[in-house]
C-alpha cells in the first residue's frame, strides 16, 4: 500500500509517499516545492499532483495523509477559512481516501467542517509519531524554514501544553523562528562587530538563509524561498544584503566582517531557540532531546547543548531528505494506521 502525506505550509509543501507492507514500512520516497500560499494558493492541487508524480504515477497512491500550517497566510481573513479552502482543494485533487492530521488524530472532512480549527497547524502532532520511534520520552525540536515546534511526549505520547499556535506561544513549544524565512530584524536589537554594537535597521533586508549561506551551512538549493530583494542566492548577494542589516554595504564592510556579524546572529538565533526548550523543559522535566528539520544541526543542536541537555537526532533513523518534512511522513504513518 502506497500512502502519500502532506504537510501544506505557508510557503513549502512538502510530500513523503510510504510503501507499506503488512503495515510495516518498506519504503519512503520525498520531495517538496516552495509555494507561496500568501500569493499562489490556486497552485495548490497542480503542485500537489506535480510533486507525487516526481516520485510515482498518481493512480498507485492508495490513499492521502494531510497535515497543514497554510491556513495562517494572510490570503485568509481567518484560519477557519484557510483550513476550509485547504480541504476543498485537497478533495478536488484526489478521488481516493483522504483524511487530515488534527489535534485529536486522523479527521475526515465532514469532521473538520464542524471544527476547521482541530487541523490548523497541527503537523507536529504527525511529526511526535516519528520523534516516539527514537524515545518515548523526550521534547522533539523540528526547525524548518519558518518555525520552530518544541514538542514533550511522554510515555510516547505527545503532552504539549498549548494545542494551538497561540496557545503554543505562551508555553515555550512555538518559536517563530526558521532557518531560511526569518527575517533577521525580528530577533535582533543590535549586532556586535569589531568591539562595537550596530543597532540594527527594521526592514525586510535580510533572512536567516542568508545568514547561514554565508556561513556555509546551507546549500543554494536548500534556500528554496525567495530573496528580500529579488537579487540571487550567491554568497556575495547574500552578503549585502547582511549588510544593509546595519546600513553599510560591501564597500564599507569586508567579507570577514559580514562572516564575523553571521556568527554572532546565529548565535542569537541559537539562543532564542534555547529559551523556548528551557521553558519547556522546566515545565516537563525531560532531558532528552530529538532534533529534526532542516536546522536540526545548525540550531537545534547548539540549543540543546546550550542547555547541557542530552541530544539525539531522527537522522539516526531517517536520512537528512527526510528529517526535511519530518511532518510528512509523521502524516502518513497516522493516515495507515487511520485506515486500518
Amino acid at each position: 500500500m502506497k500512502i502519500a502525506g502532506f504537510d501544506i505550509g505557508g510557503a513549502n509543501t512538502d510530500l513523503a509517499v510510504l510503501d507499506f507492507e503488512n503495515g510495516e514500512i518498506k519504503d519512503i520516497e520525498v520531495d517538496f516545492a516552495y509555494l507561496p500560499m500568501w500569493s499562489n494558493n490556486d497552485d495548490l492541487s497542480q503542485v500537489l499532483v506535480e510533486l507525487i508524480e516526481n516520485i510515482c504515477p498518481v493512480s498507485e497512491i492508495d490513499a492521502v495523509g494531510i497535515s497543514m500550517t497554510a491556513e495562517l497566510v494572510d490570503a485568509y481573513d481567518t484560519k477557519k477559512d484557510g483550513v476550509l479552502d485547504v480541504v476543498k482543494k485537497c478533495e478536488d485533487t484526489f478521488s481516493c481516501p483522504i483524511a487530515y492530521v488534527g489535534i485529536d488524530g486522523m479527521l475526515s472532512r465532514k469532521e473538520i467542517e464542524k471544527n476547521p480549527l482541530k487541523a490548523a497547524a497541527a503537523n507536529w502532532i504527525a511529526t511526535a509519531q516519528i520523534a516516539t520511534l527514537i524515545s518515548d520520552n523526550c521534547i522533539f525540536i523540528d526547525t524548518g524554514s519558518t518555525t520552530t515546534d518544541i514538542i514533550p511526549i511522554k510515555n510516547g505520547n505527545e503532552c504539549a501544553i498549548g494545542k494551538s499556535d497561540f496557545d503554543r506561544s505562551a508555553t515555550g513549544e512555538l518559536v517563530y523562528t526558521g532557518t531560511l524565512r526569518t527575517n533577521l530584524a525580528s530577533f535582533l536589537d543590535k549586532v556586535e562587530l569589531n568591539g562595537k554594537e550596530y543597532r540594527v535597521a527594521s526592514e525586510l533586508f535580510a533572512q536567516t538563509a542568508d545568514v547561514y549561506t554565508v556561513l556555509d551551512l546551507i546549500s543554494e538549493d536548500d534556500y528554496v524561498c525567495d530573496t528580500f530583494d529579488g537579487e540571487s542566492k550567491s554568497k556575495r548577494d547574500c552578503s549585502k544584503r547582511i549588510a544593509r542589516v546595519v546600513c553599510a554595504d560591501l564597500e564599507m564592510l569586508s567579507q570577514d566582517d559580514i562572516v564575523e556579524m553571521s556568527k554572532f546572529i546565529h548565535q542569537k538565533q541559537i539562543e532564542q531557540i534555547a529559551d523556548g526548550l528551557k521553558q519547556v523543559h522546566e515545565a516537563q522535566d525531560l532531558d532528552l532531546i530529538v532534533t529534526t528539520g532542516l536546522g536540526k544541526d545548525i540550531l537545534d543542536k547548539p540549543a540543546a547543548e546550550l542547555l547541557g541537555l542530552e541530544v539525539k537526532s531522527m537522522g539516526d533513523i531517517l536520512t537528512d531528505e527526510q528529517c526535511v518534512v519530518a511532518p510528512a511522513v509523521g502524516t502518513a504513518v497516522m493516515m495507515e494506521k487511520y485506515l486500518g
